[in-house]
């Protein structure tokens, strides 16, 4: 796939390049680099940094190399899902990094294109692989062959459907269902005729929950973190932009267990667990879109970002006189 096909709008991108300019030069892990929005900006910005993109869809790692071509060496584009990050890294001589950035869940291209199966708006096959040339199940074998309970559960956790039970119900009902409109249909008849009036279209939920299922996405993102956080060199940050709760509250649990050493002790007492924290979290709580990037970019409106900072090494032991 071209750049020209594969066009995704990065988001809070100003927020992001402010963030790791005042990095130490090195290498910037885009560990979702997609299209390449979010690399070009950086390399354009920071003249002090290179970028390895990193991303599992085959589609995204052509686009995002050829929208990075243009700054030669600067740029590398690895197919690889990024909970490899660390692997892809040694592999390629690099011993740590100045960054990492993850920006979660699905694109804008991915969402466009019919054959990809992940908008309900459009018909096409219920795939939503982000790797389609991987191994694992696709998003009809989920819909077709698991139980009603476990359909529920998945539907209310990954989800937040308010209405799981009655969505599941409804799929096993009028399985066995093939096309993403077809799925659409039935999810938006099993809830009640209120709640489809009001705000998204009623299988966004349902959608949302499949995808992040096919792709194990909160399966491999704590992994993820703790790479990139190993990785990182003193003064490197780590941002990661997350779109739904689930995935937000992985990221601000990791960081704030990085940022106390996994401190247990009781709040406003000095730490007695011998906890190390490792990295500092650069804001209180996560960066948000402002109305006019909502405006100019729908998409974005649930987007969070949260970042963190790496620590010096502590010093062990005392300074011969």
């Amino acid at each position: 796939m071209s750049e020209a096909t594969f066009h995704h709008l990065p988001v809070l991108l100003n927020d992001v390049v402010d963030l790791f300019g005042p990095v130490p030069p090195g290498i910037v892990v885009d560990a979702t680099v997609g299209g390449g929005g979010h690399a070009e900006a950086l390399l354009g910005a920071c003249p002090h940094l290179s970028v390895v993109g990193l991303d599992r869809d085959p589609d995204a790692v052509a686009a995002a190399a050829a929208r990075l071509s243009r700054f030669g060496p600067r740029a590398q584009v690895v197919h690889a899902r990024f909970d490899r990050l660390a692997t892809v890294m040694s592999d390629l001589g690099h011993t740590a990094a100045s960054g990492v950035l993850f920006d979660l869940g699905v694109s804008s291209p991915q969402l466009d294109r019919p054959e990809r199966g992940f908008s309900h708006r459009r018909q096409g096959p219920l795939d939503m692989r982000m790797d389609p040339s991987g191994p694992g199940p696709d998003a009809a074998s989920l819909v077709n062959e698991a139980p009603e309970g476990e359909l529920a559960d998945l539907l209310r956790c990954l989800g937040d459907e308010r209405y799981a039970t009655r969505v599941a119900r409804g799929i096993v009902a009028a399985r066995p269902i093939t096309t993403t409109t077809e799925l659409a249909e039935v999810v938006r008849a099993a809830i009640p005729a209120p709640a489809r009036r009001r705000g998204r279209h009623p299988a966004t939920r349902t959608f949302q929950a499949l995808r992040i299922a096919v792709n194990a996405e909160l399966e491999v993102l704590p992994t993820a973190l703790d790479q990139a956080i190993d990785l990182l060199a003193p003064g490197g940050r780590c941002a990661v932009l997350a779109y739904h709760s689930g995935e937000d509250r992985v990221v601000k649990s990791h960081f704030r267990r990085a940022a106390t050493g996994g401190c247990t002790c009781p709040s406003g007492l000095p730490c007695g667990c011998g906890a190390v924290p490792v990295v500092r979290l650069l804001r209180a709580g996560a960066a948000k879109p402002s109305a006019e990037e909502v405006s100019a970019n729908p998409r974005a409106a649930s987007a969070r970002l949260r970042a963190v900072e790496k620590l010096p090494e502590p010093v062990v032991g005392g300074v011969d006189g």
